[in-house]
């Protein structure tokens, strides 16, 4: 069994892991980090003697990662991601429009009208919200546009942009060089975030790629790991 693991997760953390993996019924456990079963996932050579920085952003955390000659140079784990955009939505709904909604419709409005910025070339339709009403307690409708959902949502994405500059600050000169060429990837199911590229683009000048079919490109990385053991087992803990 090959499970995929946070980047800046804990010895005891990663026993714990390994222990209910073993109490499944798993003969032999390996463990991989999700930046690299990401890289892995949307094709980089990870063997190569070449820098290439990673954002993984999940459910639960921010994968950002350097990665060259099959190992991670450097990497920054942070607990933002995808949950806190949705408990983000959640809060701002209850406080400008005093609806309480619940995880599954932020969620939705997040896949529907998310966005990082407030501007947008191609935006989205406003999209209808159900919800019950705080002052009255009865079901109430109303509409929310993708620039609302870009200012609740950017404080979380500050955190992220910081981490990432983080990342940037304390990789090695000659991998950061490398970076300059080959840009970011990012992967995860908040890489899908309308205009998340753009945002992280200005910030850190550099070319930013989304990878084809990012939401499952760790799932797709660990994958390929597990069919091709013998090659992989060199990235695996």
């Amino acid at each position: 069994m090959v499970i995929c693991i946070p980047s800046g997760i804990t010895e005891v953390e990663k026993r714990a892991v390994r222990d209910s993996a073993e109490i499944a019924g798993a003969k032999e456990v390996y463990l991989i980090h999700e930046p690299m079963a990401a890289a892995v996932g949307i094709g980089i050579d990870v063997e190569e003697p070449v820098g290439n920085m990673i954002i993984d952003i999940g459910g639960g955390t921010t994968e950002i990662a350097v990665i060259a000659l099959s190992g991670i140079v450097c990497d920054q784990s942070i607990r933002v991601a995808g949950d806190n955009f949705d408990s983000d939505i959640v809060q701002y709904i209850r406080r400008q429009h005093n609806i309480m909604i619940g995880e599954r419709t932020a969620e939705k409005i997040k896949i529907e009208v998310g966005a990082a910025l407030p501007e947008l070339s191609d935006p989205p339709a406003d999209f209808a919200v159900q919800g019950r009403d705080l002052m009255t307690g009865i079901p109430k409708q109303i509409t929310v546009s993708y620039t609302e959902i870009a200012h609740c949502l950017d404080k979380s994405i500050s955190k992220i942009e910081e981490a990432i500059l983080k990342a940037l600050e304390i990789t090695p000169p000659e991998l950061s060089a490398d970076i300059y060429q080959t840009g970011i990837y990012l992967t995860g199911g908040g890489a899908l975030l309308r205009g998340l590229d753009k945002r992280i683009q200005a910030k850190t000048k550099l070319p930013v790629h989304v990878a084809e079919d990012p939401l499952r490109a760790v799932v797709r990385g660990t994958g390929i790991a597990l069919k091709n053991i013998g090659r992989f087992k060199f990235l695996m803990q």
